[in-house]
């Protein structure tokens, strides 16, 4: 039986990766197989191609295609193996951020992203997706210098970003999950673990040794 793949969503700085090393434990301690894994990364080329675009400036398009090509290799080589192997995999960043990032964000056609995304994963859509949110005021001021050169954009920037994110949350919210991400992180980790909880049959209280 395949995994459930779960991804958590959300701007730079509103929690996205404590969160799910947070589920991450919380898992282990059930003895529940699975994967944690990030994009851009989980592949030395995607991690290549993180300190590249976060790096250095470059079109818009390029970047865009940088990381689909990272998506691509992230699939083949992590993501579809641990989820055939029937392990849950738990995904930092997936395709909700290249809609909100480079769609909503840097203007690029929706339309036309969507279809690049298809091609690199026809097949394979989240099961669950967490969307942590906040202000940008809120996660800029978080988030330090973890962005790269996306912590350089000005706040309409930032803003664009967050309401491509509501708005696809909008449009699936039995996949895409909201939560406040200006909650305190503790009520937030339970939220998530509700949710993660309902998708694979495991109640959120279990294992207390984890919290």
């Amino acid at each position: 039986m395949r995994g459930r793949f779960i991804t958590l969503e959300g701007l730079n700085g509103s929690g996205k990766t404590t969160q799910a090393r947070w589920l991450s434990e919380w898992l282990r301690a059930q003895g529940i197989g699975h994967l944690l894994t990030a994009e851009p990364g989980g592949t030395r080329l995607g991690k290549a191609v993180r300190e590249l675009v976060l790096g250095q400036p470059m079109d818009s398009r390029a970047e865009l295609l940088l990381f689909l090509a990272a998506r691509a290799q992230h699939l083949r080589e992590v993501i579809r193996p641990a989820l055939a192997e029937g392990r849950h995999v738990i995904c930092v960043r997936f395709g909700d951020s290249t809609l909100a990032y480079q769609g909503y964000g840097r203007g690029l056609d929706l339309e036309w992203i969507a279809r690049l995304q298809g091609f690199v994963s026809p097949d394979l859509r989240p099961d669950l997706t967490l969307l942590l949110d906040c202000p940008p005021e809120v996660s800029l001021q978080r988030a330090g210098r973890s962005g790269g050169r996306f912590l350089e954009e000005d706040l309409d920037f930032h803003r664009r970003v967050r309401e491509g994110f509501l708005e696809l949350q909008r449009r699936e919210p039995e996949r895409v999950r909201l939560l406040d991400a200006t909650a305190a992180p503790e009520v937030v980790r339970a939220q998530v673990r509700r949710a993660v909880g309902e998708l694979i049959g495991l109640a959120a209280e279990a294992g207390k040794e984890g919290t």
